[in-house]
């Protein structure tokens, strides 16, 4: 009887809560992916709608951005001053999206590709080990959340003296503690396969999993919590009937 009485919409979203997660937020994620896109085939419009959504979210530095459908995967931050504003004003240079030559920006900056895209795949993973896994502790998460804060701080701070001209853009620090011993794109800009570019990823995956790890155990064992709550409720409405019509136990 339990299992054929009807849900109520809340019932029913608190039982697919994950399928829920999955989609809505998987529509969330890769929607930027699309941006480009919807520019290439001509949309121009719905791109536009989509880069103007997603600048709430998301700094959209283009030297910080994959580029699709153009000569480039990324560009530095001299070739987009060159072929669109001589500016470090980063609110400016957020706005430029790309051209036919150079392709378009994906509406995410390479560390939010990896941030908000690794929670729905952590997610994922996590799903077939969720009556194993425990939740992350408060202090493992703080924990693993301070390589984004270091990172993501230090870029916010070096950016004051305008993109491109500060310490995280020549890592002349991180020269001198290695002794000069890899090439020298590796230090400075933003360029896949440099340090900014590889600090952003990895920080943004280890967030991603604390995030992950943390909040997914306990919405799992609340909602086992709650369903063990729905059953005893169930079982004992059951029980009243029962009691009330003996005719129908026999």
């Amino acid at each position: 009887m339990y299992s054929k009485m009807k849900q109520s919409p809340f019932e029913w979203l608190s039982s697919h809560w994950f399928e829920t997660f999955l989609i809505v937020y998987g529509l969330w994620v890769f929607l930027p992916y699309l941006a480009p896109v919807f520019m290439q085939i001509g949309w121009t419009g719905a791109g536009r709608v989509v880069y103007f959504i997603y600048s709430f979210f998301c700094h959209q530095l283009p030297e910080r951005s994959f580029f699709w459908f153009g000569e480039k995967t990324m560009y530095s931050l001299s070739e987009i001053q060159t072929s669109w504003q001589n500016t470090i004003d980063p609110f400016i240079l957020r706005k430029f999206i790309g051209n036919e030559t150079m392709g378009w920006k994906i509406a995410w900056s390479d560390r939010m590709i990896s941030f908000y895209t690794s929670v729905w795949f952590f997610a994922i993973l996590w799903y077939p080990l969720r009556r194993k896994v425990k939740p992350l502790s408060w202090w493992s998460f703080i924990l693993l959340l301070l390589p984004i804060a270091i990172d993501g701080g230090t870029h916010m701070v070096s950016d004051f003296a305008g993109v491109g001209q500060g310490f995280r853009d020549t890592n002349q620090w991180l020269a001198v503690l290695t002794n000069n011993i890899y090439p020298a794109t590796f230090y400075a800009g933003d360029a896949l396969g440099s340090f900014n570019s590889i600090m952003r990823f990895i920080t943004g995956l280890i967030a991603g999993l604390a995030i992950t790890w943390l909040v997914f155990p306990y919405i799992y064992q609340s909602q086992a919590y709650n369903q063990q709550l729905d059953e005893k409720r169930y079982a004992k409405i059951i029980e009243q009937i029962k009691d009330q019509n003996p005719r129908s136990a026999g």
